[in-house]
């Protein structure tokens, strides 16, 4: 049974990311909220306000409301690059707060219980079945009909975009600057990372031109560790 304490401790955990959630309630402050995390650099305020076609001293209110809900950090860098005597005042930039917030009503554990499951498969050794149903999972959204699999609507851009990957242009390379699977990559790198190469794989070729792309492992610093390249070379 849990202590009084406990459970002060608790409600006051879950009134903080109520909250943070809350304060993505105003439209615009969800619009810029969304460019902010899905852009793999930290944004000005200027950027932010052209991208969500607003002022700049309104785009300056909402990203500071932002900040102080925890959903977004700040950093200062100076934009021109040059440093020294008279290179200018450093930049306020946004970008996305470290940490997640997750809300649940009423109250669910999945996280727990997948940790529990990604536990037992790694201790079993279980990658290349995992890999193979992650490849099946992948294949089975794809909608099928009395010819075969018929693409889904979007490109794997879009496609991938639709489930939370973030993906963005890195020359020709599509990177992926969210890993929906992030506490799980962290805790279970090989046995999370190979499930999510190989679900992103078996997604492809039922997006519309998937068949023209790529999914391989290349580790940045952020994000997820797979990237897709186009077979044609151009992105």
């Amino acid at each position: 049974m849990s202590s009084k304490g406990e459970n002060e401790h608790s409600d006051a955990g879950e009134d903080e990311v109520l909250e943070a959630v809350g304060a993505l309630a105003e439209p615009v402050r969800r619009r810029l909220y969304r460019y902010v995390v899905a852009t793999p650099d930290a944004i000005g305020r200027d950027a932010a306000a052209e991208a969500a076609g607003i002022s700049r001293s309104l785009a300056a209110f909402h990203l500071d409301k932002l900040v102080e809900a925890g959903l977004l950090a700040v950093t200062y860098r100076r934009l021109s690059g040059r440093a020294g005597p008279g290179a200018g005042r450093p930049s306020k930039l946004y970008l996305r707060a470290p940490g997640e917030r997750a809300v649940s009503l009423p109250p669910r554990s999945y996280g727990s219980a997948g940790r529990l499951l990604a536990a037992v498969v790694d201790g079993a050794g279980l990658d290349r079945e995992l890999q193979s149903a992650a490849r099946a999972a992948g294949a089975a959204e794809v909608p099928v009909d009395g010819d075969g699999p018929v693409a889904v609507e979007g490109d794997p851009v879009a496609v991938l975009r639709s489930r939370g990957y973030e993906p963005y242009l890195d020359g020709t390379t599509v990177r992926l600057n969210n890993c929906p699977f992030h506490a799980l990559a962290d805790e279970f790198p090989a046995l999370t990372c190979g499930m999510n190469l190989a679900y992103i794989e078996g997604l492809l070729p039922g997006c519309a031109g998937g068949e023209g792309w790529t999914a391989a492992m290349d580790p940045v610093p952020e994000g997820c560790c797979v990237a897709l390249t186009s077979k044609t070379n151009k992105a």
